[in-house]
């Protein structure tokens, strides 16, 4: 894998040279845009930049996150005013650059764990108000802490090759057969919001695939004991496996408030709802619910069917250890447990984020939301991965589910 990512990335640095020309303009001078400070802090709470750049007791904006990925370890930069370590020297035209090629100032090349690949789909005018914006935060004199990335990826030039191959300058373009609201959702979803960091499968170069978007992703977060692990983003298709189920107004709600009918927020998406999707308009909430419900149903690949004696030694461990709270049916309790039936997070093509949950409990959101449910106890320490392999294989096949089985190893991995 790793020799073919060199050869790939060698092989395609000369056209990524060539490609990767100045194909995007200089924008407008500032003031010829109807931007506003107030727009832009509006933008930044969708496009969850607080998340990413304010680490865990840190200052806000002055960066220090860590992100582990399959290429090495990131640490998000300072994006506070602050002229020596932050953006504060940057001109409207540098973060311009820096929003749609991911490039700064200094012509570095910005790996695009900073999600640059979807921030190209603004509008000059948003990316405007988000320039004015950040430059009312308060400076923070924080240095970025250097990267610790695996050989090639540490060679930043080889970017000139990786966006020739997968990054599109492109801002979005309304689709004239759908509503404005349809257009609207896609324009959040596909950019601000950049959804498909979490929601879409990537290749073994970490682009997104596109024929693929949407139906679930898999990235590495936290988990209760502090260590990294993998984690699931569910399909957000209208498909069986995803929002199926869902109607506009429960997806809405979902995103307002952290809770739904059919899921409560658990998990890194719990800093997601907290920091963003919680301040979004009803109308903006609205219209994303519309352009998810409106895209094509799709899932990843053919489903697996499980081992019968799984099956039957994970009925044994449901009905001893879940069926009390979520109910012999699946259906679930409006206090004791969710839906199992119909779950997108029991069905995702990725076990991950379902493990996590039985091996550690969910994350119930924190204040200013109640949630009016039991919380959920750890069962990593009262089941074998034999036992949680087999329980989950048979919630993921049961109800009505299609998910493939589970094995012991995989549980192992998430411990």
């Amino acid at each position: 894998m790793l020799f073919a990512a060199i050869v790939i990335l060698c092989g395609a640095v000369l056209s990524g040279f060539v490609l990767q020309r100045d194909d995007v303009a200089d924008p407008a001078p500032l003031a010829q845009y109807a931007a506003s400070v107030e727009q832009g802090r509006y933008l930044a709470l969708i496009g969850n930049c607080a998340s990413c750049h304010t680490a865990p007791g840190g200052k806000p904006y002055a960066g220090g996150v860590e992100f582990q990925t399959p290429f090495g370890t990131l640490y998000s930069t300072n994006i506070t005013a602050d002229v020596e370590t932050g953006i504060g020297s940057w001109s409207f035209t540098d973060f311009y650059h820096a929003m749609k090629r991911g490039i700064r100032p200094d012509g570095v090349h910005l790996y695009p764990a900073f999600p640059y690949p979807a921030y190209a789909r603004l509008t000059d005018a948003d990316i405007a108000s988000l320039y004015l914006y950040i430059n009312t935060v308060a400076p923070q004199n924080v240095q970025a802490r250097p990267n610790a990335l695996h050989f090639p990826y540490s060679i930043r030039p080889l970017l000139y090759a990786w966006k020739a191959l997968f990054h599109d300058t492109a801002v979005y373009e309304p689709d004239a057969t759908r509503s404005a609201s349809w257009n609207r959702g896609a324009y959040l979803t596909q950019g601000l919001g950049h959804c498909g960091a979490c929601h879409t499968p990537r290749n073994f170069l970490g682009a997104e695939i596109q024929d693929l978007a949407l139906t679930g992703g898999v990235y590495l977060d936290r988990v209760k004991t502090g260590k990294f692990r993998a984690w699931s983003g569910v399909n957000l298709t209208p498909h069986h496996t995803g929002l199926a189920q869902w109607t506009e107004d429960d997806i809405a709600a979902y995103l307002q408030s952290g809770q739904s009918r059919h899921a409560v927020v658990h998990g890194p998406m719990n800093e997601v709802v907290m920091n963003s999707t919680r301040h979004l308009s009803d109308v903006d909430a609205g219209a994303m619910a519309a352009y998810l419900k409106g895209i094509p149903s799709q899932q990843q690949g053919d489903v697996a069917a499980a081992d019968p004696s799984t099956l039957d030694a994970g009925e044994i461990v449901y009905t001893v250890h879940c069926g009390s709270c979520h109910l012999p049916t699946g259906l679930g309790d409006e206090v004791l447990g969710v839906a199992l039936a119909g779950s997108a997070i029991v069905q995702a093509a990725n076990p991950s984020s379902l493990l996590n949950v039985i091996l550690y409990g969910p994350h119930l959101p924190a204040p200013p939301f109640v949630v009016n449910r039991t919380q959920m106890k750890m069962f990593g320490k009262r089941l074998s991965d034999e036992d949680i392999a087999s329980v989950a294989t048979y919630v993921r096949a049961s109800f009505g589910n299609t998910a493939g089985p589970v094995t012991p190893e995989q549980v192992y991995a998430q411990r």
